[in-house]
């Protein structure tokens, strides 16, 4: 009796500390307004670290490694849900990656390695935190964006804008171009400083041949 009376408190212990690694995330998210959010974060840890006691649990003399690899699978199905797509850029992708990492921390604590989760769980928010500046210094200087620009279907006109991206010191290559009825829809990805996108909406704004665009 003695030794279940320790092992469920063992189990508890590992479960709490998951809800609190998951809880910090959770609240990181939340605070941001991603769609996945406090409750959801905690969860995902706390339901790793449960499977995982149940795999060891379960697997005792086998191998309960094998149960607790069916946990990587089911959260990359939570993760592919996080990821959708918005016209013809991808998002979620983020997301996705902090479901994953989750999972990992809570079978880290189902294990009982509770300082590797704890640390793991510091890098996580080091990266969510303080790499938030170091993204927006990048995007200053080498942001891509996606133009959809609606066109008269005129070679001299396409040619005639993607000089107006070159003389804004900007990079670009088209995805796809369509045609519709007498107009040319062309997707561009555009990349450079966020002034210098500034410079090229300016033109695109004033400028007369451009119909319709899409940012």
């Amino acid at each position: 009796m003695h030794g279940i009376h320790e092992m469920i408190f063992d189990d508890g212990v590992k479960l709490l500390v998951s809800l609190c690694l998951g809880a910090l995330i959770g609240a990181e998210r939340e605070y941001k307004g991603r769609n996945i959010g406090f409750r959801t974060i905690i969860l995902i840890t706390l339901g790793s670290c449960f499977f995982t006691i149940i795999s060891y649990s379960l697997g005792a003399g086998t191998d309960p490694g094998r149960l607790a690899s069916n946990i990587v699978t089911g959260v990359g199905f939570l993760g592919a849900g996080a990821i959708f797509r918005d016209g013809i850029s991808v998002k979620g992708i983020t997301t996705a990656s902090i479901i994953w990492i989750s999972a990992a921390i809570g079978m880290s604590c189902g294990i009982g390695q509770f300082q590797f989760a704890t640390l793991v769980t510091a890098f996580v928010l080091v990266i969510l935190i303080g790499f938030t500046g170091v993204q927006k210094f990048i995007d200053n200087y080498n942001k891509e964006m996606t133009y959809r620009i609606t066109i008269p279907n005129s070679e001299e006109v396409k040619n005639a804008l993607e000089k107006d991206i070159i003389s804004c010191r900007l990079k670009y290559y088209w995805e796809h171009l369509e045609k519709k009825e007498s107009d040319l829809i062309v997707h561009y990805k555009v990349r450079g400083a966020e002034n210098n996108h500034e410079k090229f909406l300016s033109l695109l704004l004033s400028s007369s041949s451009v119909k319709h665009f899409d940012v």
